[in-house]
């Protein structure tokens, strides 16, 4: 089965309730990239009028994690896949639609290869990042992920 950006929609609705009520929404998931938009509205926001940090960090999850589902779909096992660890930097106001994207799919090929021939459980950095409707970088976000295969 192939992600599309409509079955992640769906995904959210019933899997990430609150990704999905703030907003997070998936406009393109290909083999190597997936991007992801949110807009600031009432729901999503903090007392300082910008986007509350914690849903950027939904939509910038959701860029790696629909990357890492896409793949683990195509080698046909049973792999776990679990966020170890995340750093995020912040250099402007998250106001109007924050468009994130994930460019790491080939890294994640390379990852679940590896796991899957050493049954092994291995790791994986994987940056997204936001930038506003003017293309100015507002935050980018790395999550380690841990990939493993299931015994």
């Amino acid at each position: 089965m192939h992600l599309t950006p409509r079955k992640l929609n769906v995904f959210t609705i019933f899997k990430l309730p609150s990704a999905y009520l703030c907003g997070v929404r998936t406009k393109h998931i290909d083999a190597n990239t997936c991007v992801v938009t949110v807009r600031h509205r009432w729901i999503n926001q903090n007392p300082f009028k910008s986007m509350f940090w914690a849903v950027q960090g939904m939509a910038a999850e959701f860029t790696t994690g629909a990357l890492v589902m896409n793949k683990i779909k195509t080698f046909g096992k049973p792999i776990s896949m679990l966020v170890t660890s995340n750093k995020a930097t912040f250099t402007k106001k998250a106001t109007g639609k924050i468009t994130f994207t994930c460019n790491d799919g080939g890294l994640v090929d390379e990852t679940i290869k590896q796991a899957v021939e050493t049954n092994e459980g291995q790791t994986i950095a994987m940056t997204s990042v936001g930038v506003n409707e003017k293309g100015e970088e507002v935050s980018a976000f790395t999550f380690k992920w841990s990939i493993k295969v299931r015994s």
